[in-house]
């Protein structure tokens, strides 16, 4: 066998394996299901703070996972108000309590939530070279949403770590930043 034969063969051995190794990491997390958005009735859905309200008939992706927590795991920073009558909703999930805009509190997306496993407890996260520690208090329902229940808000995206302004204050983000921001967490 001559040596361009050889490598052609090394290099498909390589991708092939890529190729299954990808598709095995994409498998970890995909999509459960879709649910139907319905309009919200009159004075339901905060939008503080941009929060999106569902649209009547639009299809809204749910997931029961999330990404692999990691030393680093990579995620979007959103802002919540876990305040009486902040776009949060209720109480959280975790302690049954409101939370001050001031106090470092997060709610995870479903998969990271994990059925109520990292409640109350603390995550580091990263993101514009600082670094803060935040409680977690409540869940970000990545498979559910468009009802009393969620606020009439979307469910989450799988990747999300919804923050009170406490942390985005911490980490030094500029104002006008605020929103969606990429960072990493870890548990603490």
């Amino acid at each position: 066998m001559n040596s361009s034969v050889a490598t052609s063969i090394v290099v498909l051995l390589v991708f092939a394996t890529l190729t299954c190794c990808l598709d095995a990491r994409l498998q970890v997390c995909q999509p459960s299901g879709k649910i139907r958005g319905t309009k919200p009735p009159p004075g339901q859905c905060n939008p503080e703070n941009d929060s999106d309200c569902c649209k009547q008939g639009k299809m809204y992706t749910t997931y029961k996972c999330s990404p692999p927590v990691t030393g680093n795991t990579k995620a979007v920073l959103t802002l919540n108000s876990f305040q009486a009558g902040g776009d949060g909703g209720g109480p959280s999930e975790c302690d049954n309590q409101y939370h001050s805009d001031d106090t470092p509190v997060v709610a995870l997306s479903t998969g990271w939530y994990s059925g109520g496993d990292r409640c109350l407890n603390y995550i580091t996260i990263s993101a514009n070279g600082r670094s803060v520690k935040a409680k977690v208090v409540d869940e970000c329902d990545s498979t559910m949403g468009c009802d009393d229940e969620h606020d009439y808000q979307p469910p989450c995206p799988n990747n999300i770590v919804d923050a009170s302004k406490a942390v985005w204050k911490a980490l030094g983000i500029p104002e006008g930043d605020w929103g969606d921001y990429d960072i990493t967490w870890s548990d603490a």
